[in-house]
């Protein structure tokens, strides 16, 4: 209706040159700027559409338009996210103003979709060397524990602990100063070649603010002595000007002599993503260790002392806090080529998806670009592309989940360049475990997906 007030208003302003050139002119600034701004306001489109002589074309102003809207839309649903109008209802807009009756966007409408993030954190693990282990021998999603306890699988060292509903999932949350370790029948449980991951959300303090903060994960070695990675630190030591490297690893080789690693803020910042879970994780082959932040890998120790349990330190600003969840051990990883070759098959726990879900997690992309690995290597190789679940939940859920799981892993790696009649997906729901399902290390043996050699 807008539109076609203002329509009838310029026709009629016709017979009156002078003012219609001089609202004109308003108009053509007004639409001016409008463009400029991106408002993808339909009234200032049609004010655009009248000054640029597009009226009575109706077929290549469609068009045009369409082009534009669906390229404005791509670019502002990435960055801004889509919010839903309060005056009209209309769900699907994108920039700083209503498509449909122009009210402006309210403030806190539209929270980013976390797309940049996404394609970002995808191609990091494109390029990761991380390869997860294959033996699951410790895993604590945190899903089943109970909200205010201290978590049943952990160890205390000191501080306060305890499992909090965050961010629509649980999660242990370590408080100013915490110590906690895997609850683990032996002292010395990491063997020579292991994996460990999880995701941590933490609170970083400005710089500045003349305190500390900072979350460690310890490991003890062989021979004596403690390999420390500061996760995550602050900038700033109570009563220094002194700014703390974040990031930084020290260690002890296996001569007793002081190895160290430094990441720069400049380096190690960018890969933090605000308001949302870091993936954290550690390889360790016999005498080389590896640490990745999000797939990207920040620490490499070619030579060090053997590590043979690990513990999980907080030292935090008073007013931060911190949460980890999704906590797994593992074996190291054997090749996908010998795993093939002596099985017919790999089975794999390093391809992960949302809970509940068939959204594969960012980290998946390193598994599924070693099986592309293999595909391309052998142009005659197939494969039936399997999921399971555990025994959690009904098979009327189980069953089709399993199934969009393995779909999708079919489509990524499609998405990748294989041909899809390469790969068949098959969902097994839980009917074929491997493992107990009345353990948490159990029923994350039984969550996998198998590649079988057709």
């Amino acid at each position: 209706m807008k539109k076609i007030a203002l329509l009838i208003t310029c026709i009629a302003l016709a017979g009156a040159p002078a003012s219609a050139q001089s609202l004109l002119e308003r108009l053509g600034n007004r639409a001016k700027n409008a463009a400029e701004n991106n408002l993808g306001n339909k009234v200032e489109k049609g004010v655009n559409d009248i000054l640029d002589g597009n009226v009575g074309n109706k077929k290549n102003q469609e068009n045009t338009q369409s082009s534009q809207t669906t390229q404005t839309a791509a670019v502002s649903a990435a960055a801004e996210g889509t919010w839903t109008c309060p005056e009209c209802g209309y769900a699907g807009n994108t920039g700083k103003f209503c498509e449909e009756c122009g009210t402006k966007k309210p403030e806190g409408a539209g929270a980013a979709t976390g797309a940049p993030q996404e394609n970002k954190a995808k191609l990091a693990y494109a390029k990761s060397d991380f390869v997860p282990g294959d033996e699951i021998f410790f895993d604590d999603p945190v899903e089943n524990e109970q909200v205010g306890e201290f978590p049943s699988k952990w160890d205390a060292g000191y501080g306060e602990t305890e499992i909090v509903s965050f961010n629509d999932a649980q999660a242990i949350e370590l408080h100013k100063s915490a110590k906690i370790m895997p609850l683990m029948n032996q002292k010395e449980y990491l063997p020579e070649e292991f994996t460990v991951e999880f995701d941590v959300w933490t609170e970083l303090i400005p710089e500045g603010s003349g305190y500390g903060t900072a979350l460690n994960l310890d490991f003890k070695q062989q021979g004596g002595g403690t390999a420390r990675w500061h996760i995550l630190a602050s900038s700033q030591r109570p009563g220094t000007s002194d700014h703390q490297a974040y990031g930084d690893f020290n260690a002890k080789k296996p001569d007793g002599e002081t190895v160290r690693a430094q990441v720069k803020s400049e380096d190690f910042l960018p890969l933090l993503e605000p308001d949302s879970w870091t993936h954290i994780a550690v390889s360790f082959n016999k005498r080389a260790f590896k640490a990745y932040i999000n797939g990207t890998r920040v620490i490499s120790i070619p030579n060090m002392a053997r590590p043979v349990s690990l513990s999980i330190e907080s030292d935090l600003h008073p007013q931060a806090h911190a949460w980890i969840k999704n906590f797994r051990m593992a074996q190291g990883a054997v090749p996908l080529y010998d795993r093939l070759a002596s099985d017919g098959k790999i089975v794999t726990y390093a391809i992960t998806f949302d809970t509940g879900k068939a959204t594969l997690k960012p980290e998946a992309d390193i598994e599924i670009n070693r099986i592309k690995g293999l595909l391309d290597k052998d142009p005659s190789l197939k494969f039936e592309v399997q999921g399971h679940c555990d025994n959690t939940g009904s098979d009327a859920v189980n069953d089709p989940l399993s199934q969009k799981r393995a779909e999708a892993i079919v489509a990524r790696l499609v998405e990748l360049g294989i041909s899809a009649d390469r790969l068949t997906a098959v969902g097994k729901g839980s009917h074929e475990p491997i493992a107990d399902n009345s353990t948490d290390e159990g029923r994350a043996k039984n969550r996998r997906v198998e590649f079988i050699k057709k």
